[in-house]
């Protein structure tokens, strides 16, 4: 072309419509779910995810926790494992995520990845995480550091999740929780109400129009073609 594009097909190389009117929105709570990285007996990340899932409750969302014990190590074991298959019907159902890791080595937890690693890619490039919310926090041992949320942020991109803004890490997490496992009042509790009040609006901000937000060209040139193979092998 002399415009030096590509050679687009067109039927893939078609905008959503913006000024479409969005599709009615559910009536159903936000349904979030909420992963966590260690499976200590004492877990601040486990702690904290329950600090969230009240916050989260008083906010009016549906919530599901995600227990890990018992999750096999990516391919150790078939995607028909209880535990797989448990994950894989949490991630569905959910709208929303939120993501609570200790920081190990100055990254993720294992445990936390590992259940990401679980979460299959079908359909090409779709993943099954994309267009939904994402929230992030961390906990550590000594000071402050935002080593694991950063890096779990790489990851929600990668999932194709709307990771929001807001972000929550919790410095010396030993001293941030009481002997009944509740949160202190502090500034680290007021910005885990910040994160997950921001998720809410952004699940229902972005509650039937995500699939607009994350629209791809090159996912629709993808399936036109299989489309088109299917019927010229007389498949449809």
């Amino acid at each position: 072309m002399s415009d030096g594009l590509p050679n687009l097909d067109a039927r893939s190389f078609q905008m959503p419509d913006l000024g479409a009117p969005a599709s009615a929105a559910p009536a159903h709570p936000p349904r979030i779910l909420l992963l966590y990285g260690s499976l200590r007996e004492r877990s601040y990340s486990r702690l904290l995810t329950l600090e969230a899932e009240r916050l989260l409750q008083a906010m009016g969302a549906e919530t599901r926790i995600y227990h890990a014990a018992g999750l096999p190590l990516p391919d150790d074991a078939p995607d028909t494992h209880p535990k797989v298959q448990e994950l894989r019907e949490a991630m569905l159902w959910s709208e929303g995520q939120v993501w609570t890791s200790p920081e190990r080595h100055g990254a993720m937890s294992a445990t936390l990845k590992a259940q990401i690693d679980w979460i299959p890619l079908p359909g090409g490039a779709i993943r099954p995480t994309q267009g939904r919310t994402l929230a992030l926090m961390q906990v550590s041992g000594g000071s402050q550091s935002f080593n694991a949320v950063n890096q779990m942020r790489v990851l929600g991109r990668w999932m194709r999740m709307i990771t929001i803004p807001n972000q929550s890490s919790v410095a010396k997490a030993y001293q941030e929780f009481d002997d009944d496992g509740r949160m202190r009042p502090s500034s680290y509790y007021d910005r885990v109400v910040d994160v997950m009040e921001e998720l809410v609006r952004f699940t229902l901000l972005t509650r039937g129009v995500s699939d607009r937000l994350t629209d791809r060209y090159s996912e629709r040139k993808e399936t036109q073609a299989a489309l088109d193979e299917r019927m010229r092998l007389g498949a449809i």
